[in-house]
């Protein structure tokens, strides 16, 4: 069996096939030295809109910030208006339970003053007027009061 042979090349042929492969060799570098180029204007185009971008979100950031502070502020004194309001309520219910409880004490001891004899505060003063009375009846008849004499300490220790 006989080998195949394969068509030799002509000098032509070689010489074409030389200039082919550095013209697609040169089309290859001029498209890579596009593509750098393209990549430095790509990376100098975004510097310089970084910079705007970064510019423009600090801007929206700062609105976004006094939104929120003002948000959060209008909350809050909701919040402490809520809680003074609560406070109030509960400070004047607390008060009304301590009157009450002052006037059933005071009426407690007063009940218990008098189970033991003891005059309270209307006959005191019922009896301080009856001895004003009597003492104004007496200067009318020319007399002289006489003095309440007080025990001293002695005596009312024994």
């Amino acid at each position: 069996m006989a080998k195949p042979r394969l068509k030799a090349r002509t000098k032509a042929a070689a010489h074409d096939a030389g200039r082919d492969a550095r013209g697609i060799s040169k089309t290859v570098m001029d498209s890579a030295q596009q593509i750098w180029l393209a990549g430095l204007g790509a990376f100098a185009k975004a510097q310089e809109e970084g910079s705007k971008l970064f510019e423009a979100l600090v801007k929206e950031g700062s609105a976004l910030d006094a939104k929120t502070r003002k948000f959060t502020e209008a909350r809050m004194n909701e919040a402490r208006g809520n809680v003074e309001t609560t406070l109030g309520q509960v400070r004047e219910r607390s008060q009304e339970t301590w009157d009450k409880l002052e006037k059933v004490f005071e009426a407690r001891v007063s009940k218990a003053l008098g189970r033991l004899g003891i005059p309270g505060h209307a006959e005191l003063k019922a009896l301080s007027t009856r001895v004003d009375e009597l003492s104004r009846e007496v200067r009318k008849l020319g007399g002289k009061p006489a003095a309440a004499k007080r025990p001293t300490a002695k005596r009312a220790a024994k």
